[in-house]
């Protein structure tokens, strides 16, 4: 007869995240359920609700715990990329594949749509923690060029592939101009990266 473990509501609750975003990757955000989730990691549907409340509260959890991973991996890429160890490619594929891949975008649109709006909140606040953990001096405009990027991916998640299918683009088409954003505004703010060099310093005034 075999025991089942007892775990601690922390290591409860994270089992439960894991195999909710294991859940929407696999089958999209509509699989994301109370029911699902318990029956993939052997609880019962009362102890999904006594860590969540509710589907909504599922929904809102796992889109804070995606978007702190996630975020969390983007800061590391970004130190690395202004340290000049990876490039801003890093950056871009890390951005998103998060949308795309790992399903952060179909997750968003099924809150919006399912009138969860809430939900994206967590995502709004890791990406300004970001913006704020990573910003140096001399470099003001990133949060409008890191605005830009996590729209592009998630419009490139959305609809990226029948679009570029349409105008004759290549598939990587968003990335590639995502990227060249990005080194664009790391040329200006003066951080050298791999493929970006910092800019030569002005001449002085006469």
């Amino acid at each position: 007869m075999s025991i089942r473990k007892r775990l601690s509501q922390e290591e409860s609750r994270s089992l439960a995240l894991d195999a909710a975003r294991a859940l929407l990757i696999e089958a999209g955000p509509a699989a994301v359920t109370l029911k699902a989730v318990a029956l993939r990691i052997g609880r019962t549907h009362a102890n999904l609700l006594h860590h969540f409340g509710s589907a909504a509260g599922l929904q809102k959890a796992l889109a804070e715990h995606m978007a702190t991973t996630i975020c969390l991996n983007i800061a590391r890429t970004v130190m690395d990329a202004q340290a000049g160890l990876v490039s801003a490619r890093a950056i871009v594929d890390l951005t998103f594949d998060a949308f795309d891949r790992e399903g952060g975008g179909a997750l968003a649109s099924w809150m919006l749509l399912s009138g969860n709006e809430d939900a994206l909140d967590p995502i709004v606040a890791a990406i300004r923690a970001l913006v704020a953990y990573t910003n140096k001096p001399g470099t003001e405009t990133m949060p409008v060029v890191t605005q830009s990027l996590v729209l592009m991916a998630l419009g490139d998640a959305l609809l990226g592939g029948p679009l570029s299918q349409s105008l004759g683009l290549p598939r990587t088409a968003a990335r590639d101009q995502a990227e060249h954003m990005l080194l664009e505004a790391a040329r200006r703010a003066g951080i050298r990266t791999p493929n970006c060099p910092a800019p030569p310093p002005s001449e002085p005034s006469a």
